[in-house]
Order: structure tokens, then C-alpha cells, then sequence
């Protein structure tokens, strides 16, 4: 039997991985993250408290439970956060990825680790697996570190870029579609750059094609996005239109006008062909990953 260690199971991503990978009955899977408590207790998954940036305890565990792949979803991902909290970004974005790997290296793990399309500085998207990275923001550079510390580390792994990620997710953090529906459910005009491009991804779809990895015992890097570039302000108007919500509460804006502290890269996108033809997986579009939100939402407010 497969043993698999979730870090960041309390994210968005690792959520949906912990849904999918623990209700298989061929796998054992430890559910971890930095909480005290994990969002599905109810449910009788396996869960512990592991804070990745401390080495021991990630020594001591991974050793502990010997897993065969370690998904690694936990990051400091909030891109404005990171750049006027260094230390504390480094700290999770580089030296946790550290941690993991040395504790993967002395049990034989392989380590599926998640990065992102702000590696890259937007001049020339949409962007290969190939193509050179250059960070434009802090968040940027310690996901591009991480990344080259998995690279150089001798150990088997596959690293995930992907882009813009929203679903549902228990607890009282948001991704952009949360939010956007959030606030024109409540009446809130919001403002949307225009000058943000890039290919939302739907949890689901990235959750699957993370565990066509470990199944599929690939390695290397695979980019991982929707099959539609969209802006910010495009996308928030196709979320209003699937919830029924109003539109013209939804100024388009350019970026500069936002005044966010950190800076964007204008156009991403991912060419994601490599993906389709090594692991048999389509990019959903973005009207359909917004359904399975909609589907979502129903279902946990009837529960």
C-alpha cells in the first residue's frame, strides 16, 4: 500500500487532494499542515500538526510515517504579504521545500511540489515548461528558489506550476472567485484589472492532474492551468454571469490603478501540451470549472 504525506492539507489545494486521495481505500494517507486542528475532522481523516519550516519535526515525521510521495501544497501564497514579509516568505516558500527535501532524501520520497506562473514576468506569455523564469515579484523569487533547490536536490520529483487556482474551500480564507462572488452577492462594487492575463485553474482539475503524476510516476516539471486566458476584469464578469450576479458592479480597471504592493506579471498563461500528452489530461475551461464551483457551493449550503 501506497503511503502519501499531505503538507498544506488545510489550503485550497490540499483540501481537494485530501478529499480525493484519502477515500481511496489503496492508499494511506497523513494529512498535515501548520493548524492545530485539520477542516475534515469530522471525517476521520488521518491528520497531524507539522509546521514544514521546522526541520526536525519534518525530519521526525517524514521518517516516522515513511511515505512513498510527499505532495507538498503548503505555501506563503498571498503575493502582496510576501513582499513586505520577507523573512517569513523565505521561510516557507525556500527553507520549508528544504526541510521536506532532506527529510525526503533519508526515506526514498518522492516529492510532487506546487509552484507558480509568477516565476515568470509576464513579457512573453503564454509560457513552456523550458522557457527562462524571471521573478518580477519577492513571491515570485522564493517559488522560483524552491523550485531550484527541488532541481539540484538528486531526489525524484515533479514540480507543478499552475495559475489563479479558485474552488471551494472550508474555512475563512478566499481565492479571486470567492471573493468576487462574495462581494457582488453583497452588493459590493469591486475593481478588476484589465491588464492581468493569465489561465485560471479549477482546484479540481489541478488535484487530478497532480495525482496522474504519482500515479503515472512521472517526474520533471509540468504546467498545470485552464484552457482560457483570461484577464482579471474577463474573468469576474464570466463569474457574475454563471452566479447570477450583477456585472455592472464590476469596474475594469489597470493595474496601476490598484496600487498592490508587489507587482504582477501582465500575461502568463501556460502551454499546457506537455501535461495533455504525458498524462492524458485536458484543461477545463473556465465556464465549466466556475459550474463545478456553483455545483459545490449548492451542496455544502444544503448541508
Amino acid at each position: 500500500m501506497k503511503r502519501i504525506l499531505i503538507c498544506g492539507s488545510n489550503g485550497l489545494l490540499g483540501q481537494r487532494l485530501a478529499l480525493l486521495l484519502s477515500r481511496e481505500t489503496k492508499f494511506e494517507v497523513l494529512n498535515t499542515s501548520h493548524h492545530r486542528s485539520f477542516v475534515f475532522d469530522s471525517q476521520l481523516f488521518d491528520y497531524t500538526q507539522l509546521d514544514i519550516t521546522r526541520k526536525s519535526d519534518a525530519k521526525s515525521l517524514i521518517s516516522s510515517f515513511q511515505p512513498d510521495v510527499i505532495f507538498n501544497a503548503a505555501a506563503a501564497t498571498n503575493v502582496d504579504w510576501c513582499e513586505s514579509h520577507r523573512d517569513e516568505a523565505w521561510k516557507v516558500n525556500v527553507v520549508g521545500v528544504e526541510n521536506l527535501i532532506e527529510a525526503a532524501r533519508k526515506v526514498g520520497a518522492r516529492l510532487i511540489h506546487v509552484s507558480t506562473d509568477y516565476v515568470f514576468d509576464g513579457k512573453h506569455g503564454p509560457y513552456k515548461e523550458d522557457d527562462p523564469p524571471n521573478p518580477i515579484s519577492y513571491y515570485g523569487k522564493t517559488k522560483l528558489a524552491g523550485e531550484n533547490a527541488i532541481r539540484i536536490s538528486g531526489i525524484p520529483y515533479a514540480i507543478v506550476r499552475t495559475i489563479v487556482v479558485y474552488g471551494n474551500i472550508i474555512g475563512k480564507r478566499e481565492n479571486f472567485a470567492l471573493w468576487v462572488i462574495n462581494k457582488l452577492r453583497s452588493g459590493q462594487a469591486i475593481r478588476c484589472a484589465e491588464d492581468q492575463i493569465s489561465s485560471p485553474t479549477y482546484v479540481g482539475d489541478l488535484a487530478c492532474a497532480m495525482i496522474r503524476i504519482f500515479e503515472l510516476e512521472r517526474t520533471g516539471m509540468y504546467h498545470i492551468c485552464g484552457a482560457e486566458q483570461l484577464s482579471r476584469y474577463e474573468f469576474a464578469v464570466r463569474i457574475a454571469g454563471i452566479f447570477n450576479l450583477d456585472s455592472s458592479l464590476i469596474q475594469q480597471v489597470k493595474t496601476s490603478e490598484l496600487n498592490q504592493p508587489a507587482p504582477r506579471p501582465p500575461v502568463t498563461g501556460f502551454s499546457t501540451t506537455k501535461a495533455e500528452e504525458e498524462l492524458g489530461w485536458k484543461p477545463m475551461d473556465a465556464t465549466r470549472g466556475l459550474t463545478l464551483l456553483k455545483e459545490e457551493l449548492q451542496t455544502a449550503r444544503k448541508n
